[in-house]
């Protein structure tokens, strides 16, 4: 299948890597050459990764590059795709831009997937005139790595156009599994929440960074604790779906603490801005807590 996915930031080269290693064709596409760059530096990182485990060998690797091709301008990227996949910032106006300039540029019979993990399929839908074939897609991030594929159904999608992403998830190996399109569907609805209770408990000083995360880890078995998952996640994206669930669904509990707003207004992004609620130095896994205990 020919496949064009649009952003080559985190998430988007893992989407572009994962269908690349499975044979099919992908145009990634970015507004910067060197965010194209450097998306293609991590999908070769990571292959390579794969290679040093034994889980792939050098002549696929070889082949999963030569699969992916990179553009710059949309229209020309998305000529001959049959499936899209929009993997942009969270942002609704972008997406809803991107969609419009999608259903004008890309062929009629073309599937219009997003990878939001909050927004509403049916609004982003309803930009263009093809409804019945905008679909969510949300993969989980490290998406090379993770299984699920939260395949999110809005109001007007296809049984036709689910059927083929559930497929085609399954196909290159990963879990699909259908939802409904309400607010933060249902990983972050569930998700976020958790996190931003665990910084309301940082805030009001009822435990520290890693007192917190630890509790989480060994107490409820998470692999990773709340805070230390909404730095890699990226604070300003947390906010982000915070404040889509608390408009969605009308409800306080949902709003998102103030120093979770207040971290994001810093630049303290997490992971990818080098310091959240803990500090990131480049080669290093150790965990240094970067927000002092209040």
């Amino acid at each position: 299948m020919n496949i064009s996915v649009i952003g080559a930031g985190q998430m988007g080269n893992g989407i572009a890597h994962v269908f690349a290693q499975n044979g099919h064709t992908v145009v990634l596409i970015d507004i910067a050459q060197a965010g194209l760059d450097k998306g293609l530096t991590t999908i070769t990182k990571n292959l390579d990764r794969q290679v040093a485990k034994g889980t792939l060998t050098e002549e696929r690797k070889a082949t999963t590059l030569g699969n992916i091709t990179t553009r710059t301008e949309l229209a020309s990227g998305v000529k001959s795709a049959e499936l899209v996949v929009e993997a942009a910032t969270e942002n609704v106006d972008l997406k809803l831009k991107i969609f419009r300039d999608l259903d004008a540029a890309a062929p009629a019979s073309c599937i219009l997937a997003t990878n939001t993990s909050s927004i509403s399929i049916t609004r982003i839908a309803a930009v263009t005139k093809r409804p019945e074939q905008v679909i969510g897609m949300h993969f989980m991030n490290p998406v090379p790595v993770m299984k699920l594929v939260e395949v999110i159904r809005g109001y007007n999608t296809s049984d036709a156009v689910t059927r083929t992403v559930v497929d085609l998830s399954a196909a290159i190996g990963k879990v699909p599994v259908t939802v409904n399109d309400y607010a933060g569907f249902v990983a972050n609805r569930i998700l976020m929440p958790m996190i931003n209770e665990a910084v309301q408990t940082l805030w009001q000083g009822v435990g520290g960074v890693a007192e917190i995360d630890t509790i989480m880890k060994l107490g409820m078995a998470h692999p990773m604790g709340p805070l230390q998952l909404a730095d890699f996640i990226g604070l300003d994206t947390c906010v982000a779906i915070l404040r889509v669930l608390h408009e969605g669904l009308g409800d306080p509990k949902y709003a998102p603490c103030p120093l979770l707003v207040q971290m994001v207004a810093a630049g303290k992004l997490g992971v990818k801005s080098g310091e959240g609620f803990y500090a990131y130095t480049a080669g290093s896994k150790d965990l240094v807590v970067a927000l002092a205990f209040r």
